[in-house]
């Protein structure tokens, strides 16, 4: 068996390989050649043992060298198959427990809701099959994986863990958040790129120096590309994790968007052509899709692994209030019942009530009043509201119909993202009673003010 712990035997190396490469099976030829590898031997004495060309034996050697780098997103050679096997053989039989989500766990922990969920929280609540089902995908040569959900819904916190697996598999990582990015370099494609490149350079300590390859004769997207490929793919040979988080900002400037997104989907193209490109790991997390057509063939959005977070269970809030120390009864079935499962609305209230010691009832009964605890929450969307008097009543419109209400697209885009509605292709219906009860009374009893 292979198990990682001691010396690997040729069969059970052999056998690996087979796993890594499924459903491809080394042939009768590479798994001589890989055998005597194995066993230190040089492409010509196994030429002259096995009776074979030697030239046919080193070029079936470099082909296979080749084909596991590119399952493994990492350069493999006969110097180092036997620490690269080594290691594959340890990940796979790591054991399943503790809970490899929230390492170290701290049954204590009572971090106030709202922000990322420290690594070791035992406040982080799996969601079945997402997180396997994403570090699965970035194992993949030139993986593309999306994870969609609205504002504090659990994308950051996942995506921490995701980073965190990776990095003890020796990945490299860069993190951009396009939010960050200064309004005038979103507002100029080739400044952005520059931007995205040079971001990307400092995170890996490199020199950036893309002056060396930008060409404007060439163009912006090419020139980006080129540099990827060149300065940072071709000098690493092992997977580069590259995370980018808000990517709906590049959403609300559609000339940009539709540049990029396309950019993006070549890239995860060229993992089928290029070894290089199959160390890059692109990672995605966005509140909902773009609002902005593009052409089927070029959109990134129907290609990867697309994973949508969902809305906690009535077992998973089960599963919180218990790490909160709070005995289940029927009025937590209620509270589940009066916000669907909306990961943060749950865990405010399971905060409060495991912290301050509040009243369950009470809690219930206020929740969609300003003195509930949920009124900051509401009123900060009230805010919105007050601004944009056409998106209020948009939303409106949603919550007094029992039946789902098509919007246009850019209202749709907004109400998502703020994790008000939720969309069954071009329809909508609000994603909780809560939201229900308190904009349902103040949008229908102040529609004059927001008319437009």
């Amino acid at each position: 068996m292979v198990d990682g712990g001691g010396p690997m035997s040729p069969e059970d190396a052999i056998t690996l390989v087979d796993k890594l490469l499924s459903p491809y099976r080394l042939t009768a030829i590479q798994e001589v050649v890989f055998r005597r590898c194995w066993q230190g031997s040089t492409y010509a004495q196994i030429a002259a043992s096995e009776g074979y060309d030697a030239d046919y034996v080193r070029v079936t050697g470099s082909r296979l060298w080749q084909k596991i780098s590119q399952v493994l997103g990492e350069r493999v050679t006969k110097k180092n198959i036997h620490a690269v096997l080594r290691q594959q053989a340890y990940q796979l039989h790591q054991p399943a427990t503790p809970d490899p989500w929230w390492p170290g766990a701290d049954s204590s922990d009572t971090t106030f809701p709202g922000s990322p969920l420290p690594l070791g929280s035992s406040l982080y609540i799996e969601r079945p099959p997402v997180e396997n089902q994403a570090m699965g995908e970035l194992l993949k040569p030139g993986a593309l994986l999306r994870i969609r959900a609205p504002e504090r819904w659990g994308k950051t916190s996942l995506v921490n863990r995701l980073v965190a697996q990776a990095q003890k598999l020796n990945f490299k990582i860069v993190r951009l958040n396009f939010r960050q990015a200064d309004a005038g370099v979103l507002a100029n494609f080739d400044k952005f790129l520059r931007w995205f490149c040079a971001n990307i350079a400092q995170q890996l300590k490199l020199t950036a120096q893309l002056d060396d390859v930008w060409n404007i004769d060439l163009g912006s997207k090419v020139s980006c590309t080129n540099y990827m490929q060149s300065s940072v793919l071709n000098p690493l040979h092992q997977p580069l994790l590259l995370v980018i988080d808000d990517l709906q900002a590049v959403f609300e400037h559609p000339v940009m968007a539709q540049e990029f997104l396309p950019m993006l989907r070549v890239w995860h193209e060229e993992a089928k052509n290029l070894t290089e490109w199959g160390y890059l790991r692109l990672l995605v997390a966005y509140a909902t899709e773009a609002y902005i057509p593009l052409q089927i063939h070029q959109s990134p959005f129907n290609v990867g692994l697309p994973l949508r977070l969902p809305a906690f269970t009535l077992e998973q809030t089960k599963q919180l209030a218990q790490r909160y120390h709070i005995p289940w009864d029927q009025g937590l079935t209620s509270l589940h019942t009066l916000v669907e499962g909306h990961p943060y609305l749950v865990h405010l209230a399971l905060y409060n009530l495991s912290v301050h010691k509040m009243d369950l009832t009470r809690l219930i009964n206020e929740a969609p009043q300003q003195s509930g605890i949920y009124s900051d929450h509401l009123r900060s969307y009230l805010a919105i509201f007050e601004a944009e008097p056409t998106l209020a009543r948009t939303f409106y419109r949603v919550i007094e119909q029992d039946t789902a209400t098509e919007l246009e697209p850019m209202a749709a885009y907004r109400l998502e993202s703020m994790g008000l509605v939720t969309l069954v292709g071009n329809t909508a219906t609000a994603s909780c009673n809560l939201y229900r009860q308190y904009f349902g009374g103040r949008l229908g009893v102040e529609s004059s003010d927001y008319a437009v």
